[in-house]
């Protein structure tokens, strides 16, 4: 029996070990969580007891499938949560647990690694209380708090909007939520809107509550700068309208995010070749139809492999796991491959107008950030060093870039600093996007303690 990994246990990696074990084969699931659901479906620890609609709203039920899947199948899988994945080399992952190191060998690797926040920098965005509004959710979901008493939402996408609408639900004083993307892009984009169906008509319904309930909503915003109080953190965010009007919003928190970005760089360290995606301006893993990545025995399925939604991930996952056991001999994976390719072609036209047309990623605001701007807070890199490095050196490249100024060289490897650092590169060589290429992954993708290597244990 073939060695089966999973990395992830969001919507997508629960339903391939749900179709793994159907069909017989056993397999390690890691997660980086303490229990299953990914990000969406985040669960509480256990010493917080609330009821699912307050947590996940309309996707409740969508949720308690997705936990009651992954509980039915614990006796069946190897579950390893709270792990993180370091390192990969040939067919062996290099993994953190909480009990120390561990090596994971895989014939046959699944790769359901989801997304996180794509952030632009703005002037006081490492204020303490600026968050990602993925940070926001996970305080809200996992830890029923708030990141404010005040906060206010800024950037652009349905993430933006749904973030919003739960703080608000919760009772939570939301002070505005400022979408970047302008009212005539979404009314263009109507007609490929509402093929989203039932995902659009909630969005439609998270603006019109919060709208309802005195929440300013704006769309054309552009952030300029945020404040600090006495005390150090954010106070007060300073902001444009679409006529260019400025305006001061008080605040004591801001939570920002401009879409997603796939979670690329495992993939990377298994040698799966990456390709650039001009609507989502990202590059994303190559895979074939069926969710195969060009590297023999790897499959892609969620986020991970291109940002389509939780609901498309639960189907990616299961043909990711269907395409594996068709590659085994399995019968009837074929005509299941091909049901599951049908439902996630729904997806597409509807993802194409959120991402090319509704909410487009505001590049513009990267490009042009000050020359002062931190980009990469982990190694202080400011816009104006990424400019110098093209304009003094040459560098026509992001990983040429990383070796003259260090960008993408800290705990986050890229993945906050690497959108807006190739924005403004691609802009001060007067290049497109894919010229100047993406921040490669290398080892060790997150942060590793190294005291589970000096005691065998993590801390």
């Amino acid at each position: 029996m073939p060695s089966v990994v999973i990395i992830g246990a969001g919507p997508a990696g629960v339903r391939a070990a749900e179709t793994l074990v159907r069909a017989g084969l056993r397999a390690t699931v890691i997660d980086e969580a303490p229990s299953s659901g990914g990000q969406i479906y985040r669960r509480p620890p256990p010493s917080i007891v609330r009821d699912s609609k307050k947590v996940y709203g309309f996707e409740a039920a969508r949720a308690r499938s997705v936990h009651r899947a992954f509980d039915d199948l614990q006796e069946q899988i190897d579950y390893w949560p709270d792990s993180t994945v370091w390192s990969a080399q040939g067919r062996k992952l290099g993994v953190i647990t909480k009990s120390g190191p561990r090596d994971a060998a895989w014939d046959r690797l699944i790769l359901a690694t989801g997304a996180m926040d794509r952030v632009i920098p703005f002037k006081g965005w490492t204020l303490p209380g600026v968050f990602t509004l993925g940070g926001a959710q996970v305080a809200l979901k996992y830890q029923a708090c708030a990141i404010g008493e005040r906060p206010i939402f800024l950037g652009t996408g349905p993430l933006l909007y749904l973030v919003a609408y739960q703080y608000a639900a919760a009772g939570v004083k939301v002070a505005a939520v400022l979408d970047t993307a302008t009212a005539g892009a979404k009314r263009r984009a109507f007609f490929g809107l509402i093929s989203g169906g039932r995902t659009f008509l909630k969005g439609l319904y998270y603006l019109a509550w919060l709208r309802a309930h005195g929440i300013p909503v704006v769309s054309g915003a552009r952030p300029v700068c945020a404040h600090a109080g006495p005390d150090g953190a954010v106070r007060e965010l300073e902001w444009r309208d679409g006529h260019g009007s400025l305006h001061r919003t008080a605040c004591d928190s801001i939570a920002t995010g401009f879409g997603l970005n796939p979670e690329t760089q495992i993939a990377d360290l298994c040698d799966v070749p990456c390709v650039f995606d001009s609507g989502q301006r990202q590059w994303v893993p190559v895979q074939d139809s069926d969710g195969r990545a060009a590297v023999a025995g790897v499959y892609l399925a969620g986020d991970g492999a291109g940002i389509k939604g939780a609901a498309a991930a639960e189907l990616s996952g299961e043909r990711a796991a269907h395409a594996l056991l068709h590659d085994l001999g399995h019968a009837g994976s074929a005509e299941r491959i091909k049901t599951l390719n049908g439902r996630l072609r729904r997806f597409e036209r509807f993802r194409r107008a959120l991402d090319e047309k509704a909410f487009k990623f505001p590049a513009d605001l990267a490009a042009s950030a000050d020359d002062d701007l931190m980009i990469c807070r982990c190694e202080g890199i400011t816009a104006g060093a990424l400019r110098h490095a093209a304009r003094e050196h040459g560098v026509a490249e992001i990983n040429r870039a990383k070796a003259f100024t260090r960008v993408g060289m800290g705990r986050c490897q890229g993945r906050i600093c690497g959108p807006a650092a190739g924005e403004i590169l691609a802009n001060s060589l007067g290049v497109s996007l894919e010229a100047v290429g993406r921040l490669r992954g290398q080892v060790p993708i997150k942060p590793v303690p190294m005291a589970a290597f000096l005691d065998g244990a993590v801390p």
